[in-house]
């Protein structure tokens, strides 16, 4: 058909993370992002591995032009000729956590291979244990993870492997994972033995109370993966999440903890999890974790990313 083209609204058009092209043959970009639809871990309310497909809708809302995003403020655009690839997303095993935990590490292992930043689009949060396999062979690393929760518990419900564990597990299997910075904390219900054992590791446990002081306690010319758990938010802010807590993070906040930590350290992957987009038929959880995604692209790239 030989018909104008007008551009695609969001709501039309192939179904990719901002409208990113598919990797085809050898390849390589900037900026790659995974899928891991996979919820088998979670404690409570289930539907992250939904989270995928619904941040690629909710993504093309916020696809940048040729010449990225323009600032007004600042009259120059961001995310300028940043090269992104949508890599789709890996395939899982029904019910077969120990080829599930191995599908997930050489598929992260695959696309670091490929791009400068991994972008990881969760499922909930205990698919970190197997991303962070991937950073096997790095002489160090720290963890920044934005969540209400700890996710250091030894165990829940008698297994290791809940989203209640990813970083627990990674410790003890990554001798390079020196130091985890939590920022967010919250709540009601905390497991005394993970604080103790998260404490006596030397990691930094940032409650909302001492969110003042997050800025000064975050790490500084340091190799970083970040792991963004949408909880963190206040659920006023996104509802759709498994485990949601009160009095959490605004939008602002978050991002203004991201700027500092992405202009004074070198981030070697990104995951984002425990979006459950059926808890929020508003779309408006999906929404705001997609302009999440791209608001950190942006300051990746201004931080010296590409």
């Amino acid at each position: 058909m030989n018909l104008p083209d007008y551009g695609q609204p969001p709501y039309a058009g192939p179904l990719s993370f901002a409208r990113a092209p598919s990797p085809q043959g050898t390849w390589e970009a900037d900026v790659a992002v995974l899928g891991i639809p996979f919820d088998l871990a979670l404690g409570y309310r289930p539907g992250a591995r939904s989270a995928p497909r619904a941040l690629r809708e909710a993504s093309l809302r916020y696809a940048p032009g040729p010449e990225g995003y323009y600032d007004p403020r600042r009259d120059r655009y961001r995310l300028a000729g940043c090269r992104i690839v949508d890599a789709g997303d890996v395939s899982l095993p029904a019910l077969d956590l120990a080829e599930t935990h191995r599908c997930v590490a050489e598929a992260a292992s695959w696309l670091r291979g490929r791009c400068r930043l991994p972008v990881f689009l969760g499922g909930d949060h205990s698919v970190s244990y197997p991303l962070l396999l991937a950073y096997s062979e790095l002489p160090a690393f720290e963890v920044v993870q934005i969540d209400a929760h700890l996710d250091f518990s030894d165990r829940r419900q008698g297994s290791p492997y809940t989203n209640s564990s990813p970083f627990r597990r990674a410790c003890l299997a990554l001798p390079a994972l020196r130091r985890i910075t939590t920022i967010g904390l919250r709540g009601l219900r905390h497991d005394p033995e993970a604080v103790a054992e998260a404490k006596r590791r030397g990691h930094r446990l940032i409650f909302m109370e001492d969110l003042d002081r997050a800025a000064e306690l975050l790490p500084s010319g340091a190799l970083v993966y970040l792991s963004i758990d949408v909880d963190a938010l206040d659920p006023s802010f996104l509802p759709g999440t498994s485990s949601p807590e009160p009095g959490g993070l605004s939008y602002g906040q978050l991002v203004g903890l991201l700027a500092p930590l992405l202009a004074t350290n070198r981030l070697i992957g990104l995951d984002l999890v425990e979006l459950s987009p059926a808890l929020d038929p508003s779309g408006l959880s999906s929404l705001v974790a997609a302009r999440l995604l791209m608001e950190a692209l942006c300051l990746w790239q201004e931080g010296g990313g590409p």
